[in-house]
């Protein structure tokens, strides 16, 4: 196991990229206590990125885990971007909003990824990270610079974080994306430990099912699913009034209708959307652990509450006898 769930064993972590301050300014001081209304409850396992508002959530992070016992928790954080000291930098930036006045440079080299450690554990305040990603290298990042990207991944980005594990910087390496076929270009060509893979394994989303789940689990890659609720459209519902966001932007048509597809089946069977879309994904071999990007600690509760709900196994069987949820998707119900 690389992710501990809960102290309960509930497999749940805290996601930091609204800490950052994505879409919306947060308070420290209600970060803070997100961050020790999480602890106390038993979260054991938190993720970061220097992408997340610039170093914020880095810095919120630390403030929060450099007196926390270390071997307590697991921290994973990001390599790809470095930040770049400006005066004269946006304000909002990548969706991010009042974000620390540096400029986001790309850098996967051996020296950019090396720099890129040692800058997130000085934010962090502390001299190893558990999980250290390669960033977002994927084709709808990159475009045509993506077999460039994708070789100086594998040549240096990775290499260079083994070179780290050794040394004891980092303790296991992978990719954190939201794309499938990047995870399978490189996973032909290196070994990973894990993957943090946001969005694209989901009640909506099964991209990663036909190829990528069942290659993880033979080759012992470990899962922490980011954007379970894919960018908002799990958690809000697509009801009257609602502006529901997939994949950080207005949800397509589409999308919606799928989700109200599956919200009336929820409904027969008096069984919050929240609940279907955090459970689903666990009952993969592959998925380890879901993190959850709460905002604040009313979030975080539900998450965990939400978690723990008890679902009749019939809703699965519902769902799949209606086509919304694949043939070949293991549910919760199953052994």
């Amino acid at each position: 196991m690389i992710f501990p769930p809960l102290r309960d064993g509930r497999p749940l972590g805290l996601g930091g990229a609204p800490l950052g301050n994505l879409f919306v300014a947060l308070a420290d001081d209600d970060v803070q206590a997100l961050l020790c209304t999480a602890l106390a409850g038993g979260c054991r396992s938190f993720d970061t990125a220097p992408h997340y508002g610039n170093g914020l959530s880095e810095h919120r992070f630390g403030r929060a885990l450099r007196e926390v016992a270390r071997d307590s928790f697991v921290l994973s954080s990001k390599v790809g971007r470095l930040l770049l000291p400006h005066a004269d930098a946006a304000r909002d930036q990548y969706g991010y909003v009042e974000v620390l006045p540096f400029v986001q440079a790309w850098d996967y080299s051996a020296a950019g990824v090396r720099r890129s450690v040692e800058d997130s554990l000085q934010r962090l305040g502390l001299a190893r990270l558990d999980v250290a990603y390669v960033h977002d290298c994927d084709a709808a990042v990159h475009g045509g610079r993506y077999p460039q990207v994708l070789r100086q991944v594998v040549d240096e980005a990775l290499p260079e974080l083994r070179r780290m594990q050794h040394e004891g910087l980092v303790r296991q390496i992978g990719l954190g994306v939201n794309d499938v076929q990047v995870c399978l270009d490189v996973l032909r060509q290196a070994d990973l430990d894990c993957l943090m893979l946001a969005g694209r394994y989901t009640l909506i989303d099964h991209t990663a099912l036909p190829e990528l789940l069942p290659l993880c689990v033979q080759r012992g890659v470990r899962i922490a699913l980011g954007g379970v609720f894919n960018s908002g459209i799990l958690a809000t519902g697509v009801g009257p009034g609602k502006v529901p966001r997939f994949n950080y932007a207005q949800a397509p048509p589409l999308w919606v209708d799928r989700v109200a597809a599956i919200e009336a089946v929820c409904a027969q069977f008096q069984v919050p959307l929240r609940a279907a879309a955090l459970q689903f994904p666990l009952a993969h071999p592959a998925v380890e652990i879901v993190m959850l990007g709460a905002q604040d600690v009313a979030q975080w509760h539900d998450g965990a509450e939400m978690l723990a709900y008890p679902i009749n196994p019939v809703l699965w069987q519902a769902l799949r006898a209606g086509g919304l949820i694949g043939q070949l998707a293991p549910t919760p119900d199953a052994p």
